[in-house]
């Protein structure tokens, strides 16, 4: 019995030797290339909101809590979990650096505390996309045993989930919005004369229908005694048919009690009040299409949806500054996130 003894003792005191040799930090990393804009590929790994898309918590565990807290996105986004089979724990975004990295911090301070990073560049228009993966165990030598065991099985996952970032990415809006100059801003609500317009969709026609169309309202403005309050404006209303509906408009001071219906098919309303997203548009009117198909892509990799029409507001005077120096700013209305 004794040499059992000695036996079973000899073998701990092995283990244990060797579990201190073992690696403290079992490491992982995983690589793939997307055909997607490093900012589309950005807005999917730094919002943990849409990482759940393709890497969610709760895919072994479905009846977890799962609830998201902080910042939407980017450093100080967090997000916590407790299940009966996947346990409890949290993730934090501990840096977010705009379309090259995004690392987030696991079970922070606890015996088994975490890292994920990924870094992410371009590569001839699309994203190559590395993720790495650190497990500290320090003194845990249990865990740094089931490390080695686990390992495959650990990769494999991530290697799946890489998969189904890509083909997410490769889903979205191919547009490169990683120039835009986007503002997240709350306006209030204007006084307008507006003038429902219609065209089609051709930048000389839409020019001289917007033209006619602020002529008009110009003059409804001085026939009834109002003064302008801010640039010229146009409200996008539905585009079907080969046929644009926009409304014209101007922002007004000055409305009397009386004056409240239309007069000359030039309206008074109001614009919309709440969350938009103001993207700055510098040049020419004929390029506003392709910033408006940058902000879709905007939204949709970044899952925001709208809330309204958008609008643009003309804010240059274009008898006075170069086309090239032209300053418009578009407006999306967005429903608050969460």
């Amino acid at each position: 019995m004794q040499k059992v003894l000695y036996g079973i003792g000899a073998a701990i005191a092995l283990l244990i030797i060797i579990g201190l040799a073992l690696p403290r930090e079992a490491s992982i990393e995983v690589r793939t290339v997307i055909d997607a804009r490093p900012a589309t590929v950005f807005a999917l790994v730094n919002d943990f909101r849409r990482v759940s898309l393709w890497a969610p918590i709760t895919a072994a565990d479905p009846n977890a809590r799962v609830v998201y807290s902080g910042p939407v996105r980017g450093e100080g986004a967090t997000v916590t979990w407790d299940g009966s089979i996947i346990g409890t724990g949290s993730e934090l975004i501990t840096e977010s650096r705009p379309f090259q990295r995004v690392a987030t911090l696991i079970n922070a301070g606890s015996e088994t505390e975490s890292r994920s990073i990924f870094d992410l560049a371009d590569r001839d228009g699309g994203t190559a996309l590395s993720w790495t993966f650190v497990t500290d165990y320090g003194y845990n030598l249990v865990g740094r045993y089931v490390a080695l065991l686990l390992e495959d099985t650990v990769r494999q996952d991530h290697e799946e989930g890489l998969a189904n970032l890509r083909e997410l990415a490769e889903s979205l809006p191919a547009a490169d919005f990683g120039g835009l100059d986007i503002e997240h801003i709350v306006v209030e609500a204007q006084t307008i004369a507006y003038l429902p317009t219609t065209s089609i969709p051709e930048p000389s026609a839409i020019s001289a229908a917007m033209g006619d169309a602020y002529f008009r309202i110009l003059s409804f403005i001085d026939e009834q005694g109002l003064s302008e309050a801010g640039a010229p404006i146009s409200i996008t209303r539905s585009f079907a048919g080969g046929e644009l509906l926009f409304d014209a408009a101007i922002p007004v001071r000055g409305l009397s009690d009386d004056l409240t219906g239309s007069a000359g098919g030039v309206r008074i309303g109001q614009t919309y009040a709440g969350p938009v997203i103001r993207v700055k548009h510098i040049g020419s009117y004929r390029s506003l299409g392709v910033t408006h198909g940058k902000i879709a892509a905007y939204l949709a990799a970044l899952g925001i949806e709208r809330a309204g029409p958008a609008w643009e507001s003309y804010v240059s005077d274009p008898t006075r500054v170069s086309e090239s120096e032209l300053l418009t700013y578009v407006y999306y209305p967005i429903k608050p996130a969460g």
